[in-house]
């Protein structure tokens, strides 16, 4: 019972699909207009399931989306150049986060249109004697969209205008909520075993959903909902309703489910399986690999099924993967001189590039000194964090024009082409000397004797520089002896679940008190394993091989707490729209984010504030978006308590 423009009940695009084999791809065919009776056939319903894929471009790969996620928790602040978009979500008093405030209303606003296209497929499907199979996608899909609202606002609506869980055609002004555990034991579980018994093993087209995808999802809602049952901070739901599982199951028996569904798809992994290092899971030549199990696609062959212009000026909306961009600093105002003896007639030494360690600058996000000094303590044992930030920025001034073979940077020293042209260390142990404003470097950046290359150490990461974003970054092929089209959207997939996270999900169930074959410490040994093995080393931009493997799982502590479970999900999944939710599924948001230190917001500006955040029980929900609450035509005592208590 939503109000919602009639074409986006129906599903904002409807696309056609090549149903010949596991090696197809979804063959996309926008269409402006269609009706009802689009559902009324079995090609009609068969051809609206890309839109399922589709729809995941709206959230991932987003900037404003990847605010939601992260802004405000120990992984992220606001950046610079950053608007309310990012402030407000900071809670450290640069705003406040309303009904109004834009990320926060993202997910509600992007699916309930696909949520009701599911309805229409599952609705019609057999009476068209379309395959269950195919039905179960959509299943996958309404299941996947309703976990991500219970999540994020409570308990959220199942009936759009014609009953719960039904197809709608009308646009109705009146809306009314369930409750969390309706929408847990109603829509979602039954959704998932659903679509575990009728999915096949390996994806029907390529990047397609299958029962291990589903999976993984019944074993996070498991472990989610188990949470929530037991509620150990006290954490307010809404709508206001007992903790109690309808079925009489406890949060340990949930626990235990959660913990069996994911060992059930370790064991049975289909295509699926772990990459041998960090780096190849997440290296741009490699996407698509075989840890990736959900993804939001782009292609830089095709504007039409791309949605954008893969050359062209990006629009930093969605359907873009534009989410790099938020974290990336303004490497290009580094100056380097082109004479050896005096610092003058500077130019850019590293240019804007569409390569995966640079990309377009956008300066909205950054990460806190913690996460540096903390999160990565283990910076040379284990690849993640080389494997995950851009720690060595890099001359190209070649590919931009700048004929000098040589230029003359920190110290006056000599560097050329692919040469370091600024640094971030490991560590504090040696501080560099820092100028008093943007200095010779342009940025404000240090030197240390005998080095070439600016330098910032960890204490001196401020708002307007710190390492960028490796992981999520650029990738092409179509320039690779030029800058490319660094200021077009990235037309990489942005991922969306990973085959890792079995084990995680595992492993805090078991810490929760589930029980089998594996121990916690057991799983995450196996992820920390595999960070031990390196094959590349980013920061040197050069091959490096290493099995670090014995190191790694000898450090594991031998008592696993759920503390160390969040500090390891940081670790593999940083920077992925992951954290607000874990955070809030384990009800440590307040305890992990209610101080950060970090720079100001002025070139030369090193010296570490302390910031404070204010954190509520009532914040733990996210507020129903303004536009809904307009847009519906009830009483006013209706629609204030419609709103989630609070905002």
């Amino acid at each position: 019972m939503i109000k919602l423009n009639k074409k986006l009940i129906l599903g904002a695009v409807f696309l056609s699909l090549t149903f010949t084999g596991c090696n197809e791809i979804l063959d996309e065919q926008p269409r402006a207009t269609y009706t009802v009776d689009y559902f009324n056939t079995a090609d009609g319903i068969n051809a609206s399931l890309p839109s399922m894929y589709r729809h995941l471009r709206l959230l991932y790969g987003n900037g404003y989306f990847m605010s939601n996620c992260q802004n405000g928790t120990d992984e992220s602040t606001f950046a610079q150049s950053a608007d309310g978009n990012f402030r407000e979500l900071d809670m450290s008093g640069n705003g406040n986060i309303t009904p109004n405030t834009f990320p926060p209303s993202m997910i509600w606003n992007s699916v309930f249109p696909n949520i009701n296209t599911a309805n229409a497929i599952i609705e019609r499907g057999p009476k068209f004697n379309v395959a269950e199979s195919i039905v179960s996608e959509a299943r996958f899909f309404r299941a996947f969209d309703y976990f991500m609202l219970v999540q994020t606002y409570g308990g959220v609506p199942l009936d759009l205008g014609s009953g719960e869980l039904a197809f709608n055609v009308n646009p109705t002004t009146s809306s009314k909520r369930n409750t969390v555990t309706e929408v847990y034991t109603k829509a979602i579980f039954p959704d998932l075993k659903k679509a575990i018994d009728n999915l096949p093993a390996s994806p029907r087209v390529t990047g397609g959903v299958t029962k291990n995808v589903a999976r993984l999802f019944l074993a996070k809602a498991y472990l989610t909902y188990g949470w929530w049952l037991q509620n150990p901070g006290n954490i307010p739901t809404y709508p206001d309703t007992p903790r109690v599982d309808p079925d009489g199951k406890n949060a340990a028996y949930y626990f235990q489910q959660a913990y069996d569904v994911a060992m059930a798809g370790i064991a049975s992994p289909g295509p699926y399986s772990l990459q041998p290092t960090f780096y190849d899971v997440n290296v741009g030549s490699n996407d698509r690999n075989s840890e990736c199990m959900l993804y939001a696609d782009h292609t830089q062959a095709s504007a039409f099924y791309n949605e954008s212009d893969p050359v062209g000026f990006g629009s930093g909306w969605a359907p873009d993967n534009f989410a790099a961009w938020m974290q990336t600093w303004n490497y290009t105002a580094i100056r380097t001189s082109t004479s050896a003896t005096s610092y003058t007639n500077t130019v850019s030494s590293v240019q804007r590039e569409a390569a995966q360690s640079l990309g377009r600058p956008w300066v909205r996000m950054a990460p806190p000194i913690g996460v540096i000094k903390n999160t990565f303590s283990d910076k040379t044992t284990d690849s993640r964090y080389d494997g995950t930030f851009v720690t060595t920025y890099r001359g190209n001034w070649n590919k931009g024009g700048v004929t000098n073979s040589v230029l003359y940077n920190a110290n006056n020293l000599p560097v050329t082409p692919g040469g370091a042209i600024l640094s971030f260390l490991n560590d504090d142990s040696v501080l560099p000397t820092y100028p008093a404003g943007a200095g010779q470097s342009g940025v404000g950046a240090g030197t240390l004797p005998g080095r070439a290359d600016w330098v910032v150490a960890p204490n001196g990461i401020s708002r307007m520089m710190y390492p960028g974003l490796w992981k999520i970054g650029t990738y092409r092929t179509d320039d690779p002896n030029g800058l490319g089209y660094p200021n077009a959207g990235l037309t990489r997939p942005f991922n969306v679940a990973k085959f890792s996270e079995f084990y995680f999900i595992a492993a805090e169930a078991a810490v929760k008190g589930a029980s089998g074959a594996m121990s916690a410490r057991d799983l995450l040994n196996v992820i920390r394993a595999r960070a031990g093995k390196w094959k590349f080393n980013n920061a040197q931009n050069a091959p490096f091989v290493a099995d670090n493997s014995a190191a790694m799982i000898a450090a594991t502590p031998a008592t696993i707490t759920i503390d160390y479970i969040l500090a390891e999900r940081s670790r593999e999944y940083y920077g992925e729209f992951y954290r607000w939710y874990d955070l809030v599924r384990t009800q440590k948001w307040k305890d992990y984010s209610t101080t950060y230190q970090i720079g100001g917001s002025n070139y030369g500006d090193h010296t570490p504030q302390t910031v404070t955040r204010t954190i509520q029980p009532f914040h733990y929900l996210r507020p129903i978006p303004q536009s809904q609450l307009d847009a519906m035509q009830v009483p006013a005592d209706i629609k204030a308590k419609y709103q989630n208590p609070g905002y």
